[in-house]
């Protein structure tokens, strides 16, 4: 893993460091962004300080907060210290990439060691926290006067830090010495073709505009001056060190059957182009399927145009450019995997479902507006929810969102049919509640279902089984002519209990009736009743019977039997 945190070879010295450590002792007691240590070299004690520095830094509105070794924290006298903290490791790892790599964001901290007066000193200089309070190994802290705590505790304290960084906007602030020459003619010609079918009615006054007033316009550039959103998508490949130590890069990835890389290509700035790039490299073939039974194929491309384009731009909008880390777009056979940094800040797919509205919370507002403009988004927060009705009304799997990572956010569109029972159930459901659809492409996927959604499907018997064992129930197997594939699960489901049967025989040599009831009963489906159940448990023993599986060890027929497994003699008869 690449480090992301900036140390220096030797740290900085002379008047730069005297003026420094000269600011930081003048500081009237303690601040809450500011530690004083003398030789605290407790590896987990330091990375909860650099995050409690960074938060308590960006609450008191300061670009930076410090932790110093070597000054006594109540007369600030310098006193030396012992801590080596470039020669420190957590187990057999240097300690400043352990700190790194708990640190979430990712935390741009500079380490100077340096001597004053013939002592050692050691200063972490900490960046304050952006867009998003500064967690270590999964826990936020803050500092309260001059003690260290944990940040969930002190609620007004997080609501405080959170209302800044929303109205802090990392897309919208200005990149000093950047002019109109760092952005790309032909991109601001192609922005301009997009503003106008955006804004229809503007376009004839739009031809009287120069580039300055049209990018103003556009929210794109504020009082003719170049911002970050600018750069992001109208800038030159020159022009990208604007944004340092962010970047904007989109990477593509091919890989084959076996997860196995064939090629790769990284696409930068300006990145309302780069996108069609990208695009002109995934191959969205031709894809048949044969719907309801029918002899006639449907052929469809394998992903919708406005779905593919709808995840990258979100990957584009959304990305928290501050950890430093590109969008990624994998593409295997059936499937293209888009991922993002950055938390999703609606909490849950199912959530912008539900509340279909714009989010209260935005990482990049200003840049997200500006594609708004060329018509890159829908109007913000619209865009989640119609991709997963398009989906839905080609009958495909929906988009697949998996959250799992606290700062990274994944969406999988897959260009292939799963299950055709899920893609006949929603021809023939075509008013199906897209929360239940989505619950159901869980199904399809072996995905687990929250309670809520489980109560929901098995209410209006749309799934049969138990968990974590479902499939689509029998009656709608039957309302969308896929009884064939209903016997085959059957089929399936006997062959499996004919092995537990077995492998319960194998383990205590025999086994009554009532044993085999206990043990089957209640996993049989429950598209059965419970005498259908057990008739079928019936016919399941006589069947191994026949087939010479099992046999009857006491004479007696019926529930009073006893089983074991049938072993021929080395002679080849009982």
């Amino acid at each position: 893993m690449e480090n992301k945190f900036d140390v220096s070879p030797s740290g900085i010295r002379g008047s730069a460091v005297d003026t420094l450590l000269h600011t930081l002792l003048a500081a009237t007691g303690e601040t809450e962004w500011m530690e004083f240590k003398c030789n605290n070299d407790n590896p987990q004690e330091i990375g909860e300080y650099l995050s409690a520095i960074a938060n308590a830094a960006a609450l008191h509105r300061k670009d930076k907060g410090y932790i110093v070794w070597g000054v006594d924290n109540a007369s600030h006298r310098v006193v030396g210290t012992t801590f080596k903290a470039r020669r420190a490791k957590k187990g057999n790892e240097e300690l400043e990439s352990w700190l790194s790599r708990l640190l979430e964001p990712r935390l741009h901290f500079l380490i100077h060691e340096f001597t004053h007066e013939e002592k050692s000193l050691v200063i972490f200089e900490v960046p304050a926290a952006s867009s998003m309070p500064v967690r270590f190994s999964g826990e936020e802290f803050i500092r309260i006067g001059t003690s260290k705590r944990k940040l969930r505790d002190y609620p007004e304290k997080e609501r405080a830090l959170w209302a800044i960084f929303r109205n802090e906007d990392w897309s919208a602030q200005i990149c000093e010495g950047a002019t109109l020459d760092d952005l790309a003619p032909e991109a601001i010609s192609f922005a301009r073709q997009e503003y106008k079918k955006k804004h229809p009615h503007l376009a004839a006054e739009m031809d009287q505009w120069d580039d300055f007033t049209f990018l103003n316009k556009a929210k794109v550039c504020i009082g003719r001056k170049i911002t970050r959103t600018a750069i992001v998508l109208l800038g030159t490949t020159e022009s990208e060190h604007f944004l340092s130590p962010a970047y904007a890069r989109i990477s593509w990835v091919l890989r084959d059957a076996n997860a196995v890389e064939q090629h790769y290509q990284h696409f930068g700035p300006p990145l309302i182009l780069a996108v069609n790039e990208v695009f002109a490299k995934i191959r969205n073939l031709t894809y048949r399927y044969m719907p309801d039974a029918s002899l006639f194929p449907n052929e469809v491309t394998k992903y919708h145009p406005w779905v593919m384009r709808e995840s990258l731009h979100n990957c584009i909008a959304h990305q928290d450019y501050t950890q430093g880390g590109r969008i990624n777009v994998v593409e295997e056979p059936d499937s293209v995997l888009f991922t993002n940094l950055g938390e999703f800040l609606p909490g849950s797919v199912e959530e912008v479902i539900r509340r279909d509205a714009p989010p209260e919370l935005y990482r990049n507002r200003f840049l997200a507006e500006a594609m708004v403009n060329f018509n890159m988004i829908d109007t913000i927060g619209s865009g989640i929810k119609r991709m997963f009705i398009t989906q839905r009304q080609r009958n495909f799997p929906m988009p697949d969102y998996d959250l799992s990572e606290p700062q990274r956010v994944k969406v999988c569109i897959i260009g292939r049919v799963i299950d055709e029972r899920y893609t006949r159930m929603l021809r023939a459901l075509p008013d199906l509640d897209l929360l239940d659809v989505i619950a159901l492409d869980k199904v399809q996927k072996r995905k687990p279902l929250t309670d809520e959604e489980f109560r929901s499907l098995k209410t209006k018997r749309l799934i049969e089984g138990r968990r974590p064992n479902l499939f689509v129930s029998a009656e709608v197997a039957a309302a969308t002519e896929t009884k064939a594939d209903y016997i085959k699960k059957r089929a399936f489901d006997k062959a499996h209990f004919k092995q537990m049967i077995v492998a319960y025989l194998e383990n205590f040599g025999e086994a009554k009736r009532e044993d085999i009831d206990k043990l089957l009963l209640s996993k049989i489906s429950d598209a059965l009743n419970s005498e259908q159940k057990k008739n079928f448990i019936m016919n399941l023993l006589q069947e191994m019977r026949r087939k010479g599986n099992l046999k009857p060890i006491d004479g007696k027929r019926g529930k009073g039997a006893k089983w074991a497994l049938h072993k021929p003699s080395s002679e080849g008869h009982d």
